[in-house]
């Protein structure tokens, strides 16, 4: 099931910043909150947009780092994803179509599972992995554009028990809600486009990368109560 607002789709820019976009998702999950519901953003990026779903539905909150296996050429574009628990997904069609050997592989896996390490450790520490079995779970990030980190981060949080695995991402490109939709109980994304030539960024007016130091200091905020 895929729950948007009809106001936004197909239109760029909507939000002002991720903590816009994050109080507008909100609204959407409305019915989640107050209640039992973890919410998980995938940092660095849906820390912001998490924090503020968390705060508006007084929901309980923690991060789940995941991240992309990236492309040797490019620090964008990916052809899978490792998650928080250490599995891993990759696009067998995406190694072929561009010609990648193993090496190129293993090195590709190596570099991404060594950024989750280095993200869980700098932002969960010694914290045991979320409490998610027999929970409904809402999965965040600042965006959707292949999809391949919500994919690998819904398998985890099933692996950890979650009764229900929820996404929620402010915008998101159609082809990809509708895959994610395959995968998850339900999705929830404001601002659904289906351009060509997409780009999560273009949902935003202020647009920048979130540093580790940035997502850090928000969740040390939040759990003291002051974000």
């Amino acid at each position: 099931m895929i729950h948007e607002d009809p106001r936004l789709r197909d239109r760029a820019p909507v939000f002002r910043d991720r903590s816009d976009a994050g109080r507008a998702l909100a609204d959407l999950l409305a019915a989640f909150g107050p209640g039992g519901a973890l919410v998980l953003a995938i940092p660095a990026g849906g820390v912001p947009v998490g924090i503020e779903i968390a705060r508006a539905l007084a929901l309980e909150f923690d991060v789940v780092p995941v991240s992309k296996i990236l492309l040797p050429w490019t620090t964008e574009a990916g052809f899978g994803a490792v998650a928080f628990d250490g599995s891993v997904w990759i696009s067998e069609q995406d190694v072929r179509h561009y010609g990648l050997d193993e090496s190129d592989v293993a090195d590709a896996i190596a570099a991404a599972r060594a950024k989750v390490e280095r993200r869980a450790k700098r932002l969960r520490g010694a914290s045991a992995p979320p409490a998610a079995a027999g929970r409904t779970v809402i999965l965040v990030d600042d965006g959707v554009a292949a999809g391949s980190t919500m994919r690998v981060a819904l398998a985890a949080i099933r692996s950890l028990g979650a009764q229900r695995a929820i996404v929620a991402v402010p915008t998101g490109h159609r082809r990809s809600i509708e895959l994610l939709a395959g995968f998850a109980d339900e999705v929830f994304c404001a601002n659904i486009r289906a351009p060509l030539r997409y780009a999560v960024a273009d949902a935003y007016e202020n647009w920048r990368d979130v540093s580790e130091a940035e997502a850090e200091t928000l969740l040390e905020q939040h759990r003291k109560g002051t974000a």
